[in-house]
């Protein structure tokens, strides 16, 4: 596989195997295996497959780096005139991630339905 798109933490994420991430946290141990199942859309060959909303059968391995948190943001909200003040900060936890694989298994063959006929399509005959 060339790449992938996947989705994890609220965001989506293009990735090749040996890439290395930084997501919001998960609750893998370091040097452990996360799978992400949710993927949104991989390229094999140039041949790029697009889900609806997801491709199914298709999973990212990736191995877990690290935990770490980021550097400290600080909000400060003021109301000039009435001396109103807040200060706080926040820091982000992420995790690293070094991508190992990226995996389509065939799905199993399924039925698929025909086409609507002119008369369903429109409407008609139904009633």
């Amino acid at each position: 596989m060339d790449y992938a798109v996947f989705k994890t933490g609220g965001k989506q994420y293009r990735v090749q195997p040996g890439d290395t991430l930084d997501v919001e946290l998960i609750p893998n141990e370091v040097n452990s295996i996360a799978e992400f199942d949710e993927v949104l859309a991989l390229s094999d060959g140039g041949e790029v497959t697009i889900g609806a909303p997801l491709v199914s059968g298709a999973k990212v391995t990736a191995q877990v780096v690290s935990h770490y948190k980021d550097r400290k943001l600080m909000v400060f909200k003021i109301k000039a005139k009435n001396r109103y003040r807040r200060k706080r900060g926040h820091r982000q936890t992420y995790t690293r991630l070094r991508i190992q694989n990226i995996e389509l298994t065939k799905p199993r063959a399924s039925r698929r339905r025909s086409a609507p006929t002119a008369t369903q399509a429109d409407g008609e005959g139904s009633n």
